[in-house]
């Protein structure tokens, strides 16, 4: 395969690194030779609620002081107090400052992509009501990323996540239904896997919209390095290329088996997707 995409375009994440300190994160990332950071919002590295949240200054020297830049920034969102579609009004306007904080960081960070889903509702409820309160407050998050001068990038769940945004469909409904232009996608290749679906299928659906990935091997149940899943590496970054896709591959490496040692986990992944990139 002839190499398009480069390696500053590999964005490795800290997500599996939170049983270790962020400088721990940051200089095996400099060994490693990444340059790019998809950073993860989430405690140790990183504090934030709905009233502060952490120096980004420090942080921002840290980066620097290693030739890192941080391209994106997903903020921790797996307990229902900080998600998208929370039911009661309080907490969800909690919510809503909590992720516009987030927002307000990143761009401090000088990221200019935010990720984002649908959040999810109760499995008692009628599914178009959830549906309407997770439009809404993507719609009022877009509008804070304009603001930001950065965007949203959305991506799908695993049904087992929501019942809301799991398939290219529902990707492609919620995308019109907002009809903003700080809202974009985010193609992420485990839900995309266990939906069935391809990225030759997104990318003919939203085209230069896909403005990020969560460019990960899996299984049915995780996020997993390259090589220790089922997905074909060389086919996905060749539909990468025929679409000349020029964004981020994140390396949302969440599989707890990483846990104890990611570093390891990380040059293991690098190995394998730098027989096909470009320095």
């Amino acid at each position: 395969m002839r190499p398009s995409i480069r390696r500053s375009q590999i964005a490795n994440m800290n997500i599996h690194y939170k049983q270790y300190s962020l400088d721990y994160f940051l200089d095996a990332q400099q060994k490693i030779g990444i340059t790019s950071i998809a950073f993860w919002g989430g405690p140790p590295h990183f504090w934030m609620d709905y009233m502060s949240y952490s120096d980004c200054k420090t942080i921002s020297q840290k980066l620097r002081s290693r030739d890192l830049k941080c391209v994106c920034f997903c903020a921790a969102a797996t307990q229902y107090r900080n998600q998208y579609c929370i039911y009661e009004p309080e907490h969800r306007e909690r919510s809503f400052r909590y992720f516009t904080n987030g927002m307000k960081a990143a761009a401090e960070l000088g990221c200019r992509s935010f990720h984002v889903n649908s959040g999810w509702g109760y499995k008692t409820e009628n599914r178009e009501d959830a549906w309407e309160r997770s439009k809404d407050m993507l719609i009022r998050m877009a509008e804070v990323a304009k603001q930001e001068q950065m965007v949203l990038t959305m991506e799908c769940l695993r049904a087992e996540e929501t019942g809301l945004v799991v398939t290219l469909g529902d990707a492609k409904r919620m995308f019109d239904e907002i009809n903003h232009p700080a809202f974009k996608i985010m193609l992420d290749t485990n839900p995309m896997a266990v939906a069935d679906e391809t990225a030759g299928q997104w990318f003919e659906t939203f085209g230069d919209n896909i403005q990020n990935t969560h460019f990960v091997d899996c299984n049915p149940y995780g996020h997993l390095i390259w090589g220790d899943g089922t997905l074909p590496l060389e086919n996905m970054l060749q539909c990468l290329n025929q679409y000349n896709y020029n964004g981020y591959l994140c390396q949302e490496i969440s599989d707890t088996r990483y846990l104890s040692d990611p570093m390891a986990a990380d040059i293991q992944n690098m190995k394998a997707l730098c027989r096909y990139v470009d320095d």
